[in-house]
């Protein structure tokens, strides 16, 4: 089989390998849609994630959905044929965080491409069956990949609690902006969207959104819903002025969700967040989120393939990987 293999900063290139063979509780998967992530195009940029370095030739792509061709011993629940979305990571069962519900948090856990784990740039993977979750024929072998970003909103919408009547401010319209903006909706918030892109705005109340903003017309604090704020934000960009900003829009014992990755600190405004008794978490990936991903994505009750904005082989990952840089580009695709 083909994969696409990262050996360090800006150097890819397509290798043989042998296709592997499921063991116990494991399928064979033939890819057919692996969306890209930020992550990836950082791996291939800077050759790490912090701690996270590319030491050794990686395979990146950790948003993937394929079709069953093998089973190994073991598995009853899965047939050979059927559609599937992966999810990436593999938890220890018997860690306590698996054991109380957040395998997400499992510090053992191996994730799709993340080093020294290969991902999914490639024309087959093995992976556990009980993470391997069946699609319905109607939802589309993209739609499926990108049930991996729509599980990062659903975890974003449950760590803010938002609840039917809420009013929800989303900062960063980027494909995890949308996709939270649009379970938001489903959950039945009134959302408001900002981001410095005005074009990415002009998706937005596509995607699910009542109000969008630029971040300077966005209005001042306590002018958007005048007397009481947002009961809950949440931060896909990681920059510290839209965080800074978005808390101060909060209205008393309003929830602050931190959801993209950006600077490792930022100066916290500790008056504010202890005046009005504000609640900050963060989340990392989900756990146990894919039911719901299936079934809304079943339902049409949110737009995934509108995402799509490009389709790459694995001859051309590297474009793949660069075209968030093309104006108008939301995600690319990778359909080995």
């Amino acid at each position: 089989m083909q994969v696409s293999v990262l050996d360090g900063p800006g150097k890819l290139r397509v290798e043989e390998r042998l296709v592997p063979t499921p063991g116990p509780g494991e399928v064979l998967v033939r890819i057919r849609s692996v969306g890209v992530c930020g992550s990836d195009t950082h791996y291939y940029r800077e050759g790490r994630i912090g701690p996270y370095v590319v030491e050794q030739p990686l395979v990146l792509g950790h948003e993937p959905s394929g079709e069953i061709v093998a089973l190994g011993s073991g598995v009853s629940n899965r047939a050979v044929g059927q559609r599937v979305s992966l999810e990436p990571g593999i938890p220890d069962p018997l860690s306590a965080e698996s054991l109380a519900g957040h395998y997400n948090l499992d510090p053992a856990l191996r994730f799709f491409a993340t080093p020294p784990v290969d991902g999914v740039f490639a024309e087959y993977a093995v992976h556990p069956a009980a993470f391997c979750h069946p699609v319905p024929e109607h939802v589309s072998d993209d739609a499926a990949a990108l049930l991996e970003p729509l599980s990062v909103a659903l975890a974003a919408k449950s760590a803010g609690d938002v609840r039917l009547g809420a009013k929800v401010l989303v900062a960063g319209a980027g494909p995890i902006g949308l996709l939270i903006s649009q379970v938001c909706r489903v959950a039945g918030a009134a959302v408001t969207l900002t981001d410095v892109r005005k074009e990415r705005l002009e998706l937005g109340q596509r995607y699910g959104a009542a109000q969008t903003f630029t971040t300077a017309e966005m209005p001042a604090a306590g002018d958007a819903y005048p007397g009481g704020g947002y009961d809950v934000f949440i931060d896909a960009t990681g920059a510290e002025p839209a965080i800074l900003s978005g808390l101060q829009r909060l209205a008393p014992r309003g929830r602050c969700v931190l959801v993209g990755m950006g600077a490792d600190s930022i100066a916290l405004p500790v008056p504010l967040v202890q005046g009005r008794e504000l609640t900050i978490t963060g989340t990392f990936r989900y756990a146990n989120t894919w039911p719901t991903a299936v079934e809304l994505a079943a339902r049409g009750l949110v737009d995934l393939d509108g995402l799509v904005t490009s389709h790459h082989t694995l001859d051309d990952v590297e474009a793949a990987l660069t075209a968030g840089a093309t104006p108008g580009a939301l995600k690319a695709v990778v359909r080995p």
